[in-house]
């Protein structure tokens, strides 16, 4: 059992040696040794301002393109999801959301509001925050486009306004100010049909259902598209679909997905990821990079 931090004056909760397994959606991950969900943006400023210098952090949306190895996770997990989860609009077509706010809840109130350009996040499963570390798309659209400004939390618990001039921004890639979390994001829509939107993001659901195996624990795509390709293309013309690691399997339904069929260990997924990617290279002559973020300790 690890010790809790001595702090003061926080307002959210403090969860010791926490199993990330119930906070990732392929259901797998060790412990985490402090896993604190903040009250609000200001509780988790102080949270971070009282952390040791030398404790890790690491930030958690929905838990999905993530793998959390067996061993788990040494330090602080910040959980935003259902948290930091203010949504409000700023003007005629802005609405400032917060990074714990689904990106299907980000689609669905920026329609709701007659504003557009957002329809795409519906497509995403994750939270703004995520979305912005990363510059999650879907169905032809990039976070990135829409973002006018950006909030930040320093590693002491320091407040920055940032605009997207001040980061490298690529084809899920950013890099920005060293030692800074995405916790609220300004984003630029234009005003629009509210059925219009509706209808959109009910198609963009629709077609993500059936060609995504939605209904099984997976953690999103696990590789990029390489250029002018598609990673599940060049899996599938490995035949590899269906091919399992214990109960860790290559989606029938899309190649490019890694399921948990049931008890499937991180360990298992990491060592399908591995056989995916070096069968496609020997095979295709394609080194594919790997979207998935893999975290923490093994046992």
């Amino acid at each position: 059992m690890n010790a809790a931090p001595q702090m003061v004056e926080l307002r959210g909760k403090l969860l010791l040696d926490e199993p990330m397994s119930r906070h990732t959606t392929w259901r797998i991950g060790g412990p985490a040794d402090h896993y604190y969900r903040p009250a609000d943006i200001d509780d988790l400023a102080e949270y971070l301002s009282q952390l040791p210098e030398g404790e890790p952090v690491f930030w958690l949306g929905l838990g999905s393109n993530l793998l959390v190895r067996d061993g788990g996770i040494r330090g602080s997990v910040i959980a935003t999801s259902g948290m930091l989860n203010t949504l409000e609009p700023v003007g005629d077509d802005r609405l400032r959301v917060e990074a714990g706010v689904s990106c299907a809840k980000v689609a669905r109130e920026a329609a709701r509001a007659g504003l557009v350009g957002a329809e795409f996040l519906a497509g995403i499963p994750g939270t703004l925050g995520g979305a912005l570390a990363m510059n999650a798309g879907a169905f032809g659209g990039e976070t990135w486009p829409i973002v006018e400004v950006v909030e930040t939390l320093d590693r002491h618990g320091g407040g920055h306004r940032r605009l997207p001039s001040e980061y490298d921004v690529a084809y899920r890639h950013v890099r920005g100010p060293v030692g800074e979390w995405f916790v609220a994001a300004e984003l630029q829509l234009v005003p629009g049909d509210t059925a219009v939107a509706q209808a959109r993001i009910k198609a963009l659901l629709t077609r993500r259902g059936d060609t995504q195996p939605t209904r099984q624990a997976n953690a999103g795509s696990v590789f990029r598209n390489p250029e002018g390709d598609f990673a599940a293309r060049l899996i599938e013309a490995c035949g590899l679909k269906g091919v399992c690691e214990g109960a860790a399997c290559v989606s029938e339904k899309h190649a490019n997905f890694i399921v948990n069929t049931g008890g499937a260990t991180a360990a298992q997924v990491e060592v399908l990821i591995r056989r995916v990617a070096d069968t496609v290279e020997r095979e295709q002559g394609v080194q594919l990079v790997r979207e998935v973020h893999i975290v923490g300790e093994g046992l």
